[in-house]
């Protein structure tokens, strides 16, 4: 615990992310607010999501539930990556999934997209951040998020997220210099509302690069780290870390440190000891049990893979442990509480060792 304004507030995640001491590994979900909770779901009976988005009072209220219900380590502002989009100049439909009215296929498209004043266009978020700074008063940090660079622009270019990404790819060999000038463009925008969520009192930035793994790994080295590393280093601030989620990452897992990120998010699909091989020494590792394990295995099952993942984690850095990926709407919340508790007990390491590897 340390004293932050007065009051006494719980650092764990904190110092996990910075590499530093720890009596146990702190655990958060991604996605942790979201339709697996029942009482996500009531709010969402009259709101729609992107009313939650831009509603600072209801943004909030969904934030805490979580916390609340789970006792995880960490809370993650309830937003989207995609909300900067409207005040860049490109509407947003979710059907379920996102839209993006008017695709970005050109140098002169890419030129129209505005950057947007945080204060004056994102506000509601930043007022958000604020309320929930109170709110919280200490029991947790606060996570403040953007998306990365590459990811933004993948959905621009594309109008979606998923499928084979063709028009997202045709721009990079046909027209290098816009993809190149978007992911920039995209750089400066996310720094600027970055940079506000950290003023406005979020105490860690996580950057979710969801596309990551969608690019070859010449492209993703001359188009995106540089990018990536430029917005990490603009919004740096003493004592506030920064996380560099990648998915489907593996092919890129050594240029990841190049990003200046504190800490690694990785998704499920390696070990994060091989994971750790390959980034090699330096950043704090986050991860990375698979969220399907959590839909209908047995109780004791879901402890057990808990237990693999918290040992496998190198002892020569900092783990914050999460799942590989989003916390799936069909999760049973017993589950999760199963796995907060779970972590919790086993990854005490006040004398160095988890209680784990002492059965």
């Amino acid at each position: 615990m340390i004293e932050e304004d007065g009051l006494r507030m719980n650092d764990l995640f904190l110092r996990a992310c910075f590499g530093r001491p720890v009596e146990r590994v702190p655990i958060w979900i991604m996605r942790q607010a979201g339709r697996y909770l029942p009482e996500y779901r009531e709010v969402r009976k009259t709101h729609d999501f992107w009313t939650l988005c831009t509603t600072p009072e209801l943004a909030a209220r969904v934030t805490i539930q979580p916390v609340d219900r789970l006792g995880v380590d960490a809370a993650i502002l309830f937003s989207d990556i995609l909300v900067p989009l409207p005040a860049m100049g490109r509407a947003v439909a979710f059907r379920p999934a996102p839209e993006i009215e008017k695709p970005v296929r050109s140098a002169g498209e890419i030129r129209e997209l505005r950057v947007p004043d945080p204060e004056k266009d994102l506000g509601h978020v930043l007022e958000t951040i604020r309320i929930l700074r109170r709110a919280l008063a200490g029991r947790v940090p606060l996570i403040g998020f953007g998306g990365a660079p590459l990811t933004l622009a993948a959905y621009l270019v594309e109008g979606k997220g998923g499928g084979k990404f063709q028009a997202f790819h045709a721009l990079f060999y046909e027209q290098p210099e816009a993809a190149r000038l978007l992911i920039e463009h995209l750089a400066r925008a996310e720094a600027e509302f970055l940079a506000a969520q950290i003023d406005a009192g979020a105490q860690a930035i996580q950057i979710f690069d969801s596309w990551a793994g969608i690019l070859p790994r010449d492209l993703y080295q001359d188009f995106a780290l540089e990018p990536t590393r430029g917005l990490v280093d603009s919004i740096r601030r003493e004592g506030v870390p920064i996380l560099y989620y990648a998915r489907d990452a593996a092919h890129i897992l050594d240029l990841l440190p190049r990003t200046g990120a504190d800490v690694l998010s990785l998704d499920e699909k390696l070990p994060l000891s091989l994971a750790a091989e390959r980034i090699g020494p330096g950043p704090a590792l986050q991860g990375n049990l698979d969220n399907a394990l959590l839909l209908g295995a047995p109780l004791e099952k879901i402890e057990n893979a808990a237990a693999r993942v918290l040992d496998d984690a190198p002892r020569d850095r900092g783990h914050v442990f999460n799942l590989g990926h989003g916390i799936l709407p069909g999760t049973p919340v017993a589950s999760a509480v199963h796995l907060v508790e779970s972590v919790k007990r086993l990854g005490r390491r006040s004398d160095g060792v988890s209680e784990n590897e002492k059965r």
